[in-house]
């Protein structure tokens, strides 16, 4: 019999160093740039967020992750047969973050590989991971979102700096006689790549480009309302399920007011939201996997609940996990 998969264990990490909004306020106006608490709060819902030690990379991060949600599975790093990181800040050009992790969890033999589709990748590498232990390619998996984005940020655009912080989430995916993951769902749209991006690179020894981020707010913000509720239907709809079967929405945690819109119309009272952006700002890839593993270990999230998972993100890239914990 075809197993299904299910999550068997959630971990997180965030960085020691929390930076609140007075703080970065005071370190951009050394710069001439003026903002404060109020303004990126009524904008974003954002409070504080966690930066990275200059020598601490996203395997780093991942790592920690992935040993609180190996614990939980009651697992060890032996048991794993498949690692994927959905990560936009590498530790370097190659190897992938995730062959890093391998090593610095002791293990070696299993495929590892790192998944790229920027704030959507934890959906992304989730839904990769449940078909590769659907298929019988694996049975036991990691999949980790981790990310540095202090790295890429410009200091000197409060547009985006003040949205932006590093953290990991990881989960452990098992094959499962009973269903796990429901119902996966994924797009993508490359025309609107310049509206979300990091447009430099690396040749010759130099960086050509801007290696730092740039983003439309506007353009985000209209496109990520319509494709996470149209995105969230279809997978209802794959799923045989309804608005009403839906426990908990763990959206990409980047800014509140798209978040709580996407609950509105999927017609899910804001108590239902899980919200970690005031405290984490936007993690990128590691976001959904850090508020699902805070919602659970805060016991509101518990076994046998329906889980929506969903991420907007740079590509332009969308997507959504329908579960059951």
């Amino acid at each position: 019999m075809t197993p299904f998969s299910r999550i068997t264990g959630t971990g997180s990490y965030l960085p020691p160093r929390r930076v609140t909004n007075e703080d970065l306020a005071r370190d951009l106006a050394v710069r001439g740039i003026e903002t404060s608490d109020q303004w990126i709060v009524e904008r974003t819902g954002i409070r504080a967020r966690h930066f990275a030690a200059p020598e601490v990379t996203s395997s780093d991060l991942g790592l920690q992750a992935a040993r609180q949600a190996l614990e939980a599975a009651g697992r060890t790093a032996g048991d794993i047969d498949l690692i994927i990181v959905a990560t936009s800040t590498p530790d370097m050009v190659f190897p992938s973050s995730a062959a890093i992790l391998q090593n610095k969890l002791g293990i070696a033999g299993c495929p590892v590989f790192d998944v790229q589709a920027v704030c959507s990748g934890f959906v992304y590498a989730l839904t990769v991971a449940d078909a590769m232990i659907r298929t019988g390619s694996a049975r036991c998996a990691l999949v980790i979102g981790a990310e540095v984005f202090s790295r890429i940020l410009d200091f000197n655009d409060r547009t985006t700096c003040v949205l932006f912080g590093d953290g990991a989430g990881a989960v452990v995916l098992e094959a499962s006689t009973e269903p796990g993951i429901l119902a996966s769902d994924l797009h993508a749209d490359g025309k609107h790549v310049g509206i979300l991006c990091v447009p430099g690179h690396v040749s010759g020894g130099d960086v050509l480009g801007t290696p730092l981020l740039h983003m439309d707010g506007q353009a985000v913000f209209k496109l990520a309302v319509r494709v996470l509720e149209e995105s969230a239907r279809a997978c209802l709809q794959k799923a045989g399920k309804t608005d009403e079967d839906i426990d908990w929405l763990i959206p990409h945690q980047a800014n509140i007011r798209i978040m709580e819109g996407t609950a509105r119309k999927l017609k899910l009272p804001l108590d239902k939201l899980v919200v970690t952006v005031n405290e984490h700002g936007n993690t990128s890839a590691a976001s959904i996997p850090l508020a699902l593993d805070e919602a659970v270990r805060s016991g509101k999230v518990k076994k046998g609940d329906t889980v929506m998972l969903e991420g907007v993100g740079g590509g332009f890239t969308w997507g959504a996990v329908l579960l059951t914990m």
